[in-house]
């Protein structure tokens, strides 16, 4: 296989570096592979006309499969932009006391992920019973808990995490709701390996969901994610993001990435949620960004 890596100023200019590099096969080529979703109608033109012998096909699905499996150094960038990311929020956590609004916490996280060198890219925050995810200025009192849900960007490659902080000190039902939550992450992440059954994953979730004392108030997902937060390996259909589930009966692959999602809504104590990433391996799975997921105490700088 060969690639090219070159800048360009638009569509068309980077489609022609395509075509000169398509011209230095050995065959003319018969059909061309391309991602339709993703190919701008001048590019596709600029293509057809370059090749009008070859029949363009739509290759997603390979390309896509393709991606699903990171290399090492795509690996490390996935790491390092959880690692960054969760650092960003526990330092958001300490940073803000009692009356903080949501606004101003999600200001300070912006600051601390772009201070560690990430791109922002959004911070979803709740604060005590207001399961409203949106910037305002609803203030983080005594005793409530704070949901902090952000992704942010690294050399093309995504952090996407959910943390938990509380003002004071957890009561013992607030200790016990994010056990429930913690366990079902667990659960489902047992299942993670080379060669289990993708889909498996998202039944494993979906059925400590279902033995959960809180499970009517209680939702898991599992998904792939890398250069986005929602990409192959696709494990299920019932996500909050409908799309197929085209690789559940597939087996997983080591070098593979995966977010797992379990989320409770609690009438009473509010939002409270984890999201975890995970690097399939041949024996299991590697967790990136994998700290502060217990109850982490706010204002102590």
């Amino acid at each position: 296989m060969r690639s090219v890596e070159a800048a360009s100023s638009g569509t068309i200019d980077a489609m022609l570096l395509a075509v000169r590099h398509i011209r230095t096969l050995a065959r003319s080529p018969r059909r061309i592979g391309v991602e339709a979703a993703f190919l701008p109608w001048d590019a596709a033109c600029t293509l057809r006309d370059a090749f009008p012998d070859a029949v363009l096909v739509d290759a997603l699905r390979a390309l896509e499969r393709l991606r699903a499996v990171k290399s090492p150094a795509e690996l490390h960038r996935l790491s390092r932009a959880s690692d960054l990311v969760v650092e960003a929020m526990l330092a958001t956590i300490s940073a803000h006391g009692p009356g903080a609004t949501k606004r101003e916490l999600g200001a300070t996280l912006r600051r601390e992920e772009t201070a560690r060198g990430l791109v922002f890219e959004y911070g979803l925050l709740t604060v005590g019973t207001d399961l409203n995810r949106a910037p305002s200025d609803d203030r983080w009192n005594e005793g409530d808990i704070l949901s902090i849900d952000s992704g942010g960007n690294l050399d093309g490659y995504i952090g996407d995490l959910c943390r938990m902080a509380v003002l004071g000190e957890p009561d013992s039902e607030l200790e016990d709701l994010l056990d429930e939550v913690r366990q079902i992450q667990d659960t489902a992440r047992q299942v993670v390996r080379a060669g289990s059954r993708a889909g498996d994953i998202a039944a494993a979730g979906e059925a400590a969901v279902a033995s959960s004392p809180s499970s009517k108030s209680l939702t898991f997902v599992a998904h792939g994610m890398g250069l986005v937060s929602h990409e192959a390996p696709r494990l299920t259909d019932r996500g909050p993001i409908p799309y197929p589930a085209s690789d559940a009966d597939l087996p997983l692959e080591s070098g593979m990435v995966l977010s797992l999602e379990t989320t409770l809504t609690h009438p009473r104590r509010g939002f409270i949620k984890l999201e975890d990433t995970l690097a399939v391996t041949p024996n299991g799975c590697s967790g990136f960004g994998d700290v502060g997921r217990h109850w982490n105490r706010g204002g102590l700088t």
